[in-house]
């Protein structure tokens, strides 16, 4: 199952979603989503890593990043990539 963890900047790890949702979110210019472009880590769009649907009663079943900035490493088991406040890796 996709799992997205955050990388610190002194290099530990840090879980922060898993599921089977990974959607690439372009936005319009009002801030709304646009439309759903792919389902990894794009350039210039946010992802959303989670559930398709409510699994809990907590207050949150997904991740949403800021926009991705770079794509750092992407290999058959992960994708490295930076956005405007955090670098992640997705498995």
């Amino acid at each position: 199952m996709p799992t997205l963890v955050k990388i610190h900047p002194y290099g530990a790890e840090e879980f922060k979603e898993c599921g089977p949702m990974v959607d690439a979110i372009k936005w319009s210019d009002d801030g709304k989503i646009k439309e759903i472009i792919g389902h990894e880590p794009i350039v210039g769009c946010s992802l959303m890593v989670g559930s398709v649907n409510a699994r809990s009663y907590s207050d949150q079943d997904y991740w949403l990043t800021t926009e991705v900035t770079e794509i750092v490493e992407k290999t058959e088991d992960y994708i490295i990539f930076k956005t405007k406040n955090s670098t992640y890796k997705l498995f």
